[in-house]
């Protein structure tokens, strides 16, 4: 994957507005972006906007990165 900053709207912590990342596959290929804020992470696919995106909380993230499946 090829992962960038596309939009860095954040001091130390990050904010409200957080961070946006914009993945593409390994061929250029654009598959969408992901925010990442003090909250959640928003999955944006393709050129969804973010207030469209599929939003998960740190919690559910965290608990779906340490399950056995």
């Amino acid at each position: 994957m090829d992962v960038s900053i596309k939009s860095f709207d954040v001091e130390m912590n990050v904010k409200n507005k957080g961070i946006e990342l914009q993945v593409h596959a390994p061929d250029g290929t654009f598959l969408g972006d992901l925010v990442v804020t003090k909250t959640n992470l928003i999955w944006c696919k393709g050129k969804t906007k973010r207030a469209n995106g599929v939003p998960v909380t740190w919690k559910k993230f965290i608990d779906w990165m340490e399950s056995d499946d």
